[in-house]
């Protein structure tokens, strides 16, 4: 008798302490480990949206996307000092001044959810993302001036755009994360729309 009435105590205190949790339903992603996170109470400084709501698609998004626009943004910059068409120049200033702020966001999230980010070592990432130049590009990319880095510059960041719209097309249909899915959206749209911009100014060359 001693023995059922102790189990039927603790059945009633574990009851008790699920709804103190909230009641989680099962089948949520995220078990009692994730609950006790401080990733999983907080909330994203610049959406105000729970943090809670997110997958591992939604990490991998953030992860490989902002090395992918921190080597955008230094192809971008390369182009100050060494294009010699000054719609090539405006067009990195256009791509240093958006994905700047979407790296911060990403950054971010990644931190709300208590999950690795990316240092700056690009080498670290290796070469598996869509639309990632090589060291030797880069390198290539770097001693060319003139007509000669416009034209390569135009080459390679359309191919490095083309890799991020697919990065982003993964997270639009596998993502939960609203505000990285609205991300992965704007990403779409925007560098979808450079992409034929690009192309454009290359047939001119």
């Amino acid at each position: 008798m001693k023995r059922l009435v102790i189990a039927s105590a603790a059945l009633a205190t574990a009851g008790l302490l699920a709804t103190a949790c909230g009641g989680q339903e099962p089948g949520s992603g995220h078990g009692m480990s994730s609950m006790a996170s401080p990733a999983a109470t907080s909330t994203s400084g610049a959406t105000g949206t729970s943090s809670a709501d997110h997958n591992e698609q939604d990490v991998m998004f953030a992860q490989m996307m902002i090395p992918h626009h921190r080597q955008a943004i230094d192809m971008a910059k390369l182009a100050g000092s060494r294009a010699s068409s000054p719609d090539v120049k405006r067009l990195a200033e256009q791509i240093e001044a958006a994905q700047g702020p979407e790296i911060t966001t990403m950054s971010g999230w990644l931190t709300a959810w208590n999950a690795e980010s990316p240092g700056d070592d690009m080498s670290s990432m290796g070469h598996g993302m869509d639309g990632m130049m090589s060291a030797d590009d880069m390198k290539e990319l770097e001693g060319l001036s003139g007509g000669a880095f416009d034209k390569a510059f135009l080459t390679m960041m359309i191919e490095h755009h083309e890799g991020a719209v697919v990065m982003a097309e993964k997270e639009q249909a596998s993502g939960t994360y609203a505000p990285a899915r609205e991300l992965a959206g704007a990403i779409v749209t925007s560098q979808t729309a450079e992409i034929g911009t690009m192309k454009q100014m290359l047939r001119s060359k």
